[in-house]
């Protein structure tokens, strides 16, 4: 067995054995640095700012090194999480890294994205103890940071694994976004041809159009795509599959296998008077034009709106996401709109936090109603009913009663609707003989990923319908698995 992963291994049981686990737990938890509120707002620079070699050894030597991990347990793509922080403890950073590449696609953007505090880290033994869990984000993302820039400094290029023999078989992934990245990154290793068919004019999905550089860099995502391009991984983009290159044409191609990873980029909204006003958009296309399409730099002629009091209607991360990004484009006041209260919100605590401290207005048990216009037909005032918490819901959550007669009126300037996404439709159009869901999502087997048609296999939104990062990774890790077992007639 590898020796860096090993939990038998002589140095990880030394490594134990040097501190008690009374020592280890006395430890408090690493406070990740981060850039100061007044000054991140004017810029676009990365807020979390990442832990010194120092401050990741010693919250690695936090971890307890348990017999039976249940961190691992709670990662969507399996990560041997206390093998990769056990080798950061003893300070083998890009023996962490490798340990993480083994089985994730994208350390770097897990570390920083990813809802650790559901996962992994809400498994993590410390949480019985009735202390803080160790900082497996943090670490993950200092072991995928410390390889990168060990690597540029260096000036060594990613390669790939010249061992992997091919197997002469060529798949065709839709879509480059987490769940097609994942899937493409273990199909390479597998032997497979990978060539990624992106619609838009740059690589990443959603990692690039939905997610601020000031939580997720683009540099960061360019260098996990450049690894799997060392790897083999080709991508093609401006193609929109089912219309650049149709269903049968993928096969006149050669194609063994698609994996449809399209995502969920059809914006929800509300379907109440007024919301056709000027001045009212989603969450989707106020992200795409400022993050892909370079709304708002200098020297970019993307239009994008920019408004004093702006309100984003939603309470998850993409909702935070959007109402950070406004005060970054300069707004002077920026309110998120919620229906529940705030410990209701589905969006991180980090993320949440990092909005208050920017100074968002949080009005919650709040839903808006209707929209006021002025004589130009630009949104000028927002009316909402005021609410409070019934029963929890399906989803455990209380449910927001209207309080009648309570509606009250905000004045706004501009409006970004953040309630939720739809799946991207064009492929069940293209493909009618998909078995397709009410919501939209192509129905597949959840062990395989398969779908309704034997050589296509779908993961991330376009099935779920809109999740995190790592659940699409997660999907696709699995639909490799059950792919390439039906390819190699293991099946």
């Amino acid at each position: 067995m590898d020796q860096n992963t090993s939990r038998d291994a002589k140095w990880r049981e030394e490594q134990r054995n040097s501190l008690s686990a009374k020592q280890r737990s006395s430890i408090p938890r690493t406070i990740m640095p981060q850039l100061n509120a007044a000054y991140r707002i004017t810029c676009n620079h990365e807020v979390n700012q990442g832990l010194s070699a120092e401050q990741a050894i010693i919250e690695a030597t936090r971890c307890l090194d348990c017999p039976d991990p249940q961190c691992i347990h709670g990662c969507p793509v399996s990560i041997n999480i206390p093998s990769f922080i056990k080798n950061i403890e003893r300070g083998e950073f890009l023996a962490a890294a490798a340990v993480l590449k083994q089985t994730s696609a994208l350390p770097a953007v897990c570390g920083r994205v990813c809802p650790q505090e559901k996962q992994c880290e809400s498994r993590c033994i410390y949480n019985k103890m009735k202390k803080a869990p160790v900082a497996i984000g943090y670490l993950e993302r200092f072991a995928a940071d410390f390889e990168r820039m060990n690597n540029q400094a260096n000036g060594i290029k990613p390669n790939g694994d010249s061992s992997v023999a091919r197997n002469g078989r060529k798949i065709a992934v839709v879509g480059s976004g987490p769940a097609g990245l994942s899937f493409a990154g273990d199909m390479i290793k597998k032997g497979y041809e990978v060539i990624v068919y992106e619609a838009l004019h740059e690589i990443g999905g959603v990692l690039k159009y939905g997610i601020p550089e000031f939580r997720l860099p683009n540099s960061v995502v360019e260098a996990e795509i450049d690894a799997l391009r060392a790897e083999g991984v080709d991508f093609v983009k401006d193609c929109v599959i089912g219309k650049t290159i149709s269903y049968d044409q993928l096969h006149e191609l050669g194609f063994d296998g698609i994996f449809v990873a399209s995502g969920a980029g059809l914006p929800r909204f509300m379907g109440i008077p007024g919301e056709n006003l000027i001045g009212i958009m989603s969450s989707n296309e106020y992200l795409t034009r400022i993050n892909l399409m370079g709304a708002g730099r200098p020297g970019e002629d993307t239009p994008v709106l920019k408004g004093n009091r702006v309100a984003v209607v939603g309470g998850g991360n993409t909702a935070m996401d959007s109402v950070r990004t406004a005060l970054r484009q300069g707004s002077e006041k920026a309110m998120i709109v919620y229906r529940r209260s705030l410990e209701e919100m589905p969006a991180r605590v980090e993320e949440v936090h990092h909005a208050q401290e920017e100074g968002v207005e949080f009005i919650t048990l709040c839903n808006p109603v209707e929209y006021l216009s002025d004589d130009k037909g630009r949104v000028r005032a927002m009316r909402v009913q005021r609410m409070e918490l019934g029963e929890p819901d399906a989803s455990g959550r209380r449910s927001p009663v209207p309080i009648e007669g309570a509606i009250d009126e905000i004045e706004v300037d501009l409006v970004i609707v953040s309630v939720g996404v739809s799946p991207n439709p064009l492929i069940p159009h293209a493909i009618p003989e998909l078995e397709i869901s009410r919501r939209g999502t192509i129905v597949v087997n959840e062990e395989t990923m398969q779908s309704s048609l034997n050589d296509i296999y779908a993961g991330g939104d376009i099935v779920r319908g809109g999740a995190t990062v790592i659940l699409a990774m997660g999907d696709g890790r699995r639909a490799a698995a059950a792919m390439d077992k039906a390819l190699s007639g293991q099946d």
